[in-house]
């Protein structure tokens, strides 16, 4: 059961991490079945070679893997990344790179969440994150 809606998680995101940090991310869509995002990504996102880097994928992975976690956790400023693991399926080519997040496992102390990132349609890698959640937070309905 998610805690935030799109909007709400978007103004958190924009609250926590204040612009030039969130610049041409977009939120998609948020529903039941997962958080969608994208990226128009540009010449400072490639590598040699003219591939999208890796960090550039583990950016846009890592962005919505916390923000799926934070529609079900709330407000988690202080949830991080404790552990990832992404599969480079094919070369990607610049433009727009979109992500899906998905629930793997939310748990007590960490959630699960797996991405899969697209290059016009086609997947160019998948991953596992997992975040530690901070005290204070649970998937328990926030109070009204």
């Amino acid at each position: 059961m998610r805690k935030l809606d799109a909007d709400a998680v978007w103004a958190f995101f924009e609250q926590a991490f204040p612009a030039p940090a969130t610049r041409g991310f977009a939120l998609d869509r948020l529903d039941d079945e997962g958080l969608w995002m994208s990226w128009t990504t540009g010449p400072e996102h490639l590598r040699p070679g003219g591939t999208l880097s890796g960090p550039t994928l583990f950016a846009l992975a890592d962005v919505a893997a916390y923000l799926w976690v934070a529609a079900h956790y709330g407000p988690a400023a202080l949830a991080v990344t404790s552990q990832c693991h992404l599969h480079f399926l094919r070369k990607p080519s610049p433009g727009l790179l979109q992500a899906h997040a998905t629930t793997l496992k939310l748990g007590r102390r960490l959630a699960d969440v797996r991405v899969d990132l697209k290059v016009e349609g086609a997947l160019v890698a998948t991953g596992t994150l997992t975040y530690a959640i901070p005290d204070g937070f649970s998937l328990a309905p926030l109070p009204t």
